[in-house]
């Protein structure tokens, strides 16, 4: 039988709070055999009007960001292939959840594991503001989201 999962696509913002989803994924592509894309958008500001597109301080400041977040990206992947696991790094520019959505479109991502805030109990319609409820919305394969943090309990 085929494994359900043979691509697993990590999208992560290089902060601690991804540790748990990084764990879940490495857990996943081990039992079922999967590919890994570790993944990282850095986000594109928007120019004013006014703003030359093609200013080199932008776009240098954008190279910047983009090798420092490969580096990073790199040094997780250790971990993967460490164990034999097949895995790759990916940094794009531009918005986040689109971009998410777009490359698991077009890679033909099996799941998505990503970090998601816990639900604060005192706004739990906020949640759905986030990155990962955005992208298991609109994403065409599964998401597994990994709460991060303590979790919210109300009284």
């Amino acid at each position: 039988m085929e494994s359900p999962f043979q691509h697993i696509l990590v999208p992560v913002d290089l902060s601690s709070k991804n540790v748990s989803a990084i764990e879940m994924a490495l857990e996943m592509a081990t039992r079922y055999g999967a590919r890994t894309t570790l993944f990282h958008v850095v986000e594109r500001i928007e120019a004013d009007a006014d703003q030359d597109a093609d200013d080199e301080e932008l776009r240098s400041f954008y190279e910047d960001l983009e090798q420092r977040a490969a580096r990073e990206l790199q040094d997780v992947a250790v971990r993967f292939s460490r164990v034999g696991l097949s895995v790759e790094s990916q940094v794009w520019i531009g918005k986040r959840v689109a971009e998410i959505v777009r490359f698991a479109a077009e890679q033909s991502v099996d799941l998505v594991v990503m970090t998601s805030p816990p639900v604060d109990a005192e706004r739990p319609a906020h949640s759905l503001k986030s990155a990962s409820h955005q992208v298991s919305v609109f994403c065409p394969c599964p998401v597994l989201m990994i709460k991060s943090g303590p979790q919210q309990v109300s009284e």
